[in-house]
C-alpha cells in the first residue's frame, strides 16, 4: 500500500508540474520566449526558438497522460528524458541557472533564483525513482524484452 500510495504522489507532482507549464509553453508566455530564445541562439537552430516550446509541452502532456494510467513507467521514462535535457541545458549553455521574471509588458523586473531550475531537477529525481520503481515492480514490455 505504502509503494502504491508513494508511486501516485511521485506521479501526480509530475503530471502536475508539466500540465501547469504548458500554460506558459503554449501561450508564448515571456519566461518561454526567454529560454528557447536563448537556446534556439545557442544552439543555431532557429526552428528549436521559434517551436521547441509547442514540442516539449506536447511530449509533457503525453507524459503526464500516461503517468496516470497502468502505463505510468513509460510516463516516467519519458518525464525523466524531458527534466534530463532541461538540467543539461541549464547546466551546459548560456540559459544558466537563474531565469528572469517579466511584468506583464515583458520587462525583465529580476529573476527567480535559481526556482526553475531545481524545479526541474526535483522533477528529474522524481522521474528516475519512479521509472526504477515502476520497472521493478511491474510486468512490462521492456522487462519482457530483456528477459526473452
Amino acid at each position: 500500500m505504502v509503494y502504491k500510495g508513494f508511486t501516485w504522489a511521485l506521479s501526480l507532482y509530475i503530471a502536475v508540474v508539466f500540465v501547469q507549464s504548458l500554460f506558459f509553453k503554449f501561450t508564448d508566455a515571456y519566461e518561454t520566449l526567454h529560454i528557447f530564445g536563448v537556446l534556439g541562439a545557442w544552439s543555431g537552430f532557429q526552428w528549436f526558438a521559434d517551436y521547441g516550446a509547442y514540442g516539449v509541452g506536447a511530449v509533457e502532456l503525453v507524459a503526464s497522460i500516461l503517468l496516470l494510467t497502468p502505463l505510468r513507467l513509460y510516463g516516467a521514462a519519458i518525464a525523466t528524458g524531458v527534466m534530463t535535457g532541461a538540467v543539461f541545458f541549464h547546466l551546459f549553455t548560456p540559459l544558466g541557472i537563474a531565469m528572469p521574471e517579466f511584468d506583464e509588458l515583458g520587462n525583465i523586473i529580476g529573476d527567480d533564483g535559481g526556482l526553475l531550475f531545481y524545479n526541474a531537477c526535483g522533477l528529474l529525481v522524481s522521474g528516475i525513482i519512479l521509472s526504477i520503481l515502476e520497472f521493478r515492480n511491474t510486468d512490462n514490455k521492456i522487462k519482457q524484452f530483456l528477459h526473452s
